[in-house]
């Protein structure tokens, strides 16, 4: 009996495999070029225990995070579970910009709408394919409404 694999595939037989691209490079960003994107999940991802204190939830998970960009809006998907086991999922949608540059309060403006008063909802819920219910939180339309009943 003959082995039809070498010593480098170790006897198994390689006409079976099917052929795989090699991966493409790894690109690395230079050490003075900050990646402001990753900067924008990291940061949310980090306020998580904030939200949670923020609803007075027992603790959150941030599911799901998108940076803005000059064609699609920021996103937060966040699970809050409470007392009970009582989970509630939701998704906040921020602003269209370039991660580094207006992003910096989205995780403020979920942490307020997470705490403050929210009698009015359906101001500020839009249709959202992409959630969970089909319906997102809209935190700039929220925080534009604040600004017109402050004035």
């Amino acid at each position: 009996m003959t082995s039809r694999g070498t010593a480098e595939n170790h006897g198994v037989d390689t006409a079976l495999r099917p052929v795989v691209p090699p991966l493409p490079a790894v690109t690395r960003l230079s050490d003075d070029q900050p990646d402001a994107a990753q900067d924008f999940v990291n940061r949310l991802r980090s306020a998580a225990p904030a939200f949670a204190t923020a609803a007075g939830a027992d603790t959150a998970v941030v599911r799901e995070v998108v940076p803005p960009a000059r064609h699609r809006r920021s996103r937060c998907r966040l699970v809050l579970r409470f007392p009970g086991e009582v989970e509630v999922d939701l998704t906040f949608l921020g602003g269209v910009s370039r991660p580094g540059t207006d992003d910096g309060d989205f995780d403020a403006q979920i942490q307020t709408w997470l705490a403050g008063d929210r009698s009015n909802e359906q101001a500020w819920l839009v249709p959202d394919d992409e959630s969970p219910d089909g319906l997102a939180v809209d935190v700039t339309a929220w925080a534009g409404l604040l600004r017109s009943e402050a004035v």
